[in-house]
């Protein structure tokens, strides 16, 4: 029996935990701790009934007869096989020793794939967890189209070549783009030049399903369509440029825009119709010799002489953004689009960056009442030489406070100034006199308008003032030159 326990000892280390199925402890917990397992091992082997158990099997094999199990009456011993040990409560499934073919309790771990115990053990088969399989749905190149829809789209891409066995040129092309692709016809050269790799010229069959179809581009979302038709092969981002190809399409095919092909110029600088010419009319206005760019003197002239020249030279020093123009002193077309935008809509985060950064002459990310002051003092100039009763700075410093509201009163951060909606006044005080002007007087034509449509921005309307008065001026011009064609139409009786 000594020498039974020595090796029962030795061969702990081989016992498949999940065989002793205990309810009250999770078997992953007894094969990170092996020592419990051990534990529990000795202290079954210590009952007085496992003893009579191990004997009797003892027994049975010295006089050659067959090994008992529960369920078996081979032997005279059975019926103290019937009753196993337990350590347990009763009614709770007792944990069982596995049994070896050699007879003896030593322990063996049966390999993978092994039959049913040829001792009948006890101890229930544990099985295998079910795996659940997760349906693929992640693709790297877009989700294969379904074999309904694959074979629906082909039918229609048949019909479209159909009868045009070496492909479709560019013009034809169209009708593609349209009714099979689901796109406005303005992406259709930027597809058909996607295809055709080579500039052929022709675009095949074959050619189009493998793009389509077989690249996954037909299961796309409309936004990722379009991402992936504009994007250069080897970008995962769009750029400036990207764009150009289906902007210069729209100007040659929208009715509207017909005049623009006769101006190079303006295909490079566009924007919404009307905001675009908004945008470049004041820009020719003031760019006075048509060179696309302008200079100082051309920009203190923006908007009736309402900006400061201290304001200006801020803007020129290129603080609160580097010109794209590359010439000295000069800005172009690009840097004037971001200028008038946040000069004419102070109410956008951007363009309270834009002027904050004008005004922190130390760049140290606050606005003191030094700084204000200095841009301020040309402003009190300004009214003084116009007659106007000029406003101290000490009570116009007040007057911003107590608008903005700043975490610390004696200066303002940008967080505050994007923390109002009255904001952008703060910039116009400081160095545009006249919106500074019509502040003070509380303009009843912009207040209406501004209840009419509460969700324009202030850019949307500066743009849709000026669209109006640019084209009554426009107008004006033909009936100087002695056109009639303006008058003519608007005298004719609509009924």
């Amino acid at each position: 029996m000594v020498e039974m326990d020595v090796e029962m000892a030795r061969d702990i280390g081989t016992l498949d935990l999940d065989l002793l199925q205990l309810p009250e402890v999770s078997p992953m917990a007894l094969k990170q701790n092996p020592a419990i397992a051990e534990h529990l091992y000795f202290q079954w082997l210590s009952l007085p009934e496992t003893l009579k158990l191990v004997k009797s099997l003892l027994d049975d094999a010295r006089a050659g007869l067959p090994l008992n199990a529960p369920g078996c009456s081979g032997s005279a011993n059975a019926a103290a096989t019937n009753s196993l040990p337990s350590m347990f409560p009763a009614g709770s499934a007792p944990p069982l020793s596995p049994r070896s073919t050699s007879g003896s309790p030593r322990i063996m771990k049966r390999g993978a794939g092994a039959g049913p115990s040829p001792f009948g053990s006890p101890l229930k088969v544990v099985s295998e967890p079910v795996r659940e399989v997760i349906p693929q749905f992640y693709f790297k190149n877009g989700r294969p189209p379904s074999f309904e829809l694959k074979e629906r789209c082909l039918s229609i891409i048949n019909q479209h070549f159909y009868g045009h066995l070496d492909g479709l040129q560019v013009q034809e092309f169209k009708s593609v783009t349209k009714e099979i692709c689901k796109l406005p016809s303005f992406f259709s050269s930027v597809i058909f030049r996607k295809i055709d790799a080579d500039c052929i010229g022709i675009v095949t069959r074959d050619a189009f399903v493998d793009y389509w179809i077989n690249s996954n581009m037909i299961t796309m979302d409309i936004a990722t369509q379009i991402f992936t038709i504009l994007k250069q092969p080897d970008h995962e981002y769009l750029t400036q440029e990207d764009f150009q190809p289906v902007l210069r399409e729209l100007l040659a095919s929208h009715p509207g825009l017909e005049f623009l092909q006769s101006t190079p110029e303006f295909q490079e600088r566009y924007f919404s119709y009307e905001h675009f010419y908004v945008i470049y009319c004041k820009f020719w206005e003031l760019d006075t010799d048509h060179d696309f760019l302008i200079n100082k003197e051309n920009l203190i002239r923006y908007g009736n002489h309402a900006l400061t020249y201290r304001i200006v030279d801020r803007i020129f020093s290129q603080v609160p953004r580097k010109f794209t123009s590359k010439v000295e002193g000069k800005m172009g077309y690009e840097d004037f689009v971001y200028f008038i935008l946040s000069e004419e809509d102070k109410s956008s985060e951007p363009s309270l960056e834009y002027w904050f950064k004008c005004i922190d002459l130390d760049g140290n990310g606050i606005l003191t009442p030094n700084e204000m002051q200095f841009f301020y003092e040309e402003q009190l100039h300004r009214m003084e030489c116009m007659a106007q009763e000029p406003v101290l700075f000490e009570d116009i410093l007040c007057q911003m406070i107590d608008m903005i509201g700043p975490e610390n009163e004696s200066y303002l951060t940008l967080r505050d100034l994007k923390g109002c909606k009255l904001s952008g006044n703060v910039f116009n005080i400081l160095f545009n006199l006249n919106k500074f002007m019509a502040f003070e007087t509380r303009d009843p034509f912009l207040i209406r308008q501004e209840r009419e449509d509460p969700t324009l921005t202030e850019w949307d309307r500066f743009a849709h003032r000026e669209y109006i008065r640019l084209s009554m001026e426009e107008d004006g011009e033909d009936v100087s030159n002695g056109s009639g064609d303006v008058w003519d139409e608007s005298l004719e009786a609509p009924f």
